[in-house]
């Protein structure tokens, strides 16, 4: 998709706004005039909306699906997009870096900002820069860091909890039903669960996020359910650990990874829980909702 477009002079203000979205949207200008997307549903829309707030400003504005560039071949130019993503990710890990070893009062403020801008340069990384995983990596240690006080965690035998049956407490939230799709995904595909009391010892049940158990898997240190289910059975999964941040805000409600995306999930489950819908439709509901998140990363 290419733009090309004019703003009167006096627009000076109008020209940076627009200029700002075009970097936001992740478009690369050409050396002789416009800006380029890949061609996408989504990119053309941004391009035909930038396209309609030029003219609203009294400027000059088209929008064209390109077959080819002459002077710049496909391969040639998404490699200029890969250089320019990669200099966001640079930028990026320099910001990080100095993080590592700061354990200050803003230190949580300022990694939220950073865990937002990766992933923000992440939805415009387009032919996958190099680096990012380099920034991944980066990241995932300066929240993270290495700790002298470790939380024991329960030594898992995956065997044993294959085909069993799982409880919790009745009215599940996002990180019960997030943790229970965890379990089917992951660990117990025919995995059953029900509604109560912490059960009783031989009952074979495994408890999930109960308040007053031992046994089983709950909140740990600072992790919530989901993540405490995550290390005991060394769940790696890219996407995993990124609805683990997800969970973790929205449950505990600290900001600790800045992701706001399990408010509005939270939301969602909570609004179903007023209509009066059982537990185990709330659940399946619940386990839909994460499937889908799961599939959007």
């Amino acid at each position: 998709m290419l733009l090309v477009f004019s703003l009167p002079t006096a627009r000076a203000s109008q020209r940076v706004a627009v200029w700002r979205k075009l970097q936001r949207h992740g478009a690369v200008p050409l050396r002789s005039s416009g800006y380029v997307l890949p061609n996408t549903a989504e990119n053309q829309e941004r391009f035909e909306w930038l396209a309609a707030e030029i003219r609203n400003e009294h400027g000059e504005a088209s929008v064209a699906q390109v077959q080819a560039i002459d002077d710049l071949p496909q391969q040639k130019l998404q490699q200029l997009f890969i250089e320019t993503r990669s200099h966001d990710y640079e930028k990026l890990m320099s910001e990080l870096r100095p993080l590592a070893a700061n354990s200050g009062p803003r230190r949580r403020a300022r990694l939220a900002q950073l865990r937002k801008r990766f992933e923000e340069i992440v939805s415009i990384d387009f032919f996958d820069s190099p680096q990012r995983s380099r920034a991944e990596a980066l990241l995932a240690r300066v929240e993270s860091p290495p700790s002298n006080h470790r939380v024991s965690a329960t030594k898992v035998v995956r065997t044993q909890f294959k085909n069993r049956t799982w409880i919790t407490r009745p009215r599940p939230g996002i990180d019960r039903v997030s943790s229970a799709w965890l379990i089917r995904r992951f660990i117990d595909a025919k995995a059953k669960f029900t509604f109560g009391p912490p059960p009783r010892d031989g009952s074979g049940a495994v408890p999930f996020d109960m308040f007053d158990t031992t046994g089983g898997f709950g909140h740990r240190g600072d992790d919530c359910t989901f993540e405490t289910i995550c290390k005991d059975f060394g769940i790696r999964d890219v996407k995993v650990r990124l609805i683990a941040q997800i969970i973790h805000d929205a449950d505990l409600e600290d900001e600790k990874f800045g992701r706001r995306e399990g408010e509005g999930l939270d939301k969602v489950l909570k609004g179903w829980a007023t209509e009066g819908l059982a537990d185990h439709e709330l659940l399946r509901r619940g386990i839909e909702l994460i499937e889908g998140l799961y599939h959007s990363l």
